[in-house]
């Protein structure tokens, strides 16, 4: 078996706070060191039911409270800051847990490059439809225009920028973080240092949802690409056979390293699995409808899902791998079958703590990874 991770929103459920998510997530990371998971890594969100908007911070607390499994971003959303930042935030965590931290980074709040300009008009595609490769769901895309378009979300988005801030394009700050990493960037005729972060052994980890820019930045400068099957799994497996088309071996990887995420919940029957996820459309409708991810319901207190919530999160409940550990195992082994991923990222949210670990529990066991 491929080696398993795990990607943790710290998500708050209803009736709680965020100070019992985030102990939450301390405790789920001390037990997923012990169950042999090989990284734990925390997502960034702002404004939302989850408590892990600050990955940075989280990430010191995790590699504190544990002692060997890496730790990492998934991702830092570069939009909302500056090449040197990253470098020097990571590079403190680095210097503090050296060979334990995972900088991973993603797009989000930026506009590439080419969007900036004129398009010229093209024929539009027809729609795609839902279809299987080889057992795994790839649903027709879920349109985010209209999502992009909602007033709350962009005032929202505004706020984590400095007023009349432009961010770089995407493949000039990834290109700008490497310079800092191996010491070659310089401001006009002078060199500039990152301390802590120069010649640290870090790495980006490159996260992307489509045959985009992300896709191709992670090709074309040899860096290990993380493909979100659990958020867009409509694009997810174009994504990685353009980060393989597009990939130049570098000094971090002579080919290609692939890692593919996956919503789970497992428990030890299928019906119990099937009633602690009640709640996953409701809480991707809160996304999906721009309200933000309200805090995770409790299953017994979500009734059906309308004709109207259903058409907007179908993708997403379709593809999320429920059930006893044998049946969710045959989904992840479909999914790296399908990917050729080298490695599988599962991310877990229910109400209940308690049902949370013992989800990554029973899949750890399953898969072989426990010692």
């Amino acid at each position: 078996m491929i080696p398993l991770s795990i990607l943790d929103l710290a998500p708050i459920s209803a009736g709680s706070d965020a100070t019992t998510a985030l102990r939450n997530t301390i405790d789920l990371a001390q037990r997923a060191e012990q169950w042999g998971f090989k990284r734990y890594w925390v997502a960034e969100h702002h404004f939302v039911g989850v408590a892990s908007s600050s990955p940075a911070v989280l990430i010191g607390q995790i590699a504190a409270a544990t002692n060997r499994i890496r730790v990492g971003a998934a991702a830092v959303q570069l939009g909302y800051t500056t090449a040197i930042a990253v470098v020097e935030n990571f590079g403190m965590l680095d210097a503090f847990y050296p060979g334990r931290i995972d900088l991973g980074v993603g797009r989000s709040g930026q506009r590439r490059s080419d969007e900036r300009k004129p398009k010229p008009p093209r024929n539009p595609r027809p729609p795609r439809q839902w279809h299987e490769v080889d057992g795994v769901v790839v649903p027709a895309p879920f349109d985010l225009r209209g999502l992009l378009d909602l007033e709350r979300l962009q005032a929202t988005m505004a706020i984590l920028q400095q007023p009349e801030a432009i961010s770089p394009d995407f493949d000039e700050q990834v290109r700008d973080i490497l310079a800092f990493l191996e010491g070659t960037y310089h401001a006009g005729e002078f060199d500039v240092h990152a301390v802590p972060g120069e010649h640290s052994g870090l790495r980006p980890w490159i996260f992307g949802s489509s045959r985009g820019q992300s896709a191709r930045v992670a090709g074309a400068l040899g860096l290990p690409f993380v493909a979100s099957y659990h958020i867009t799994p409509a694009t997810a497996l174009e994504a990685v056979e353009a980060y393989r088309q597009s990939f130049v071996p570098s000094a971090a990887l002579e080919r290609p390293y692939v890692v593919v995420s996956a919503d789970i919940v497992v428990a030890d029957d299928t019906a119990t699995a099937q009633r602690l996820a009640a709640g996953y459309g409701h809480w991707v409708y809160s996304i999906r409808t721009g309200v933000g991810a309200m805090p995770y319901p409790e299953p017994d207190a979500c009734g059906p899902l309308t004709e109207e919530q259903l058409a907007l999160v179908k993708d997403r409940i379709a593809t999320q791998f429920v059930g006893n550990p044998d049946e969710v195992a045959e989904r992840l082994q479909a999914l790296q079958r399908v990917t050729g991923a080298d490695e599988l990222v599962v991310t877990s949210v229910t109400h209940r703590h308690e049902d949370r670990l013992r989800s990554h529990e029973l899949i750890a066991r399953r898969w072989g990874i426990t010692p």
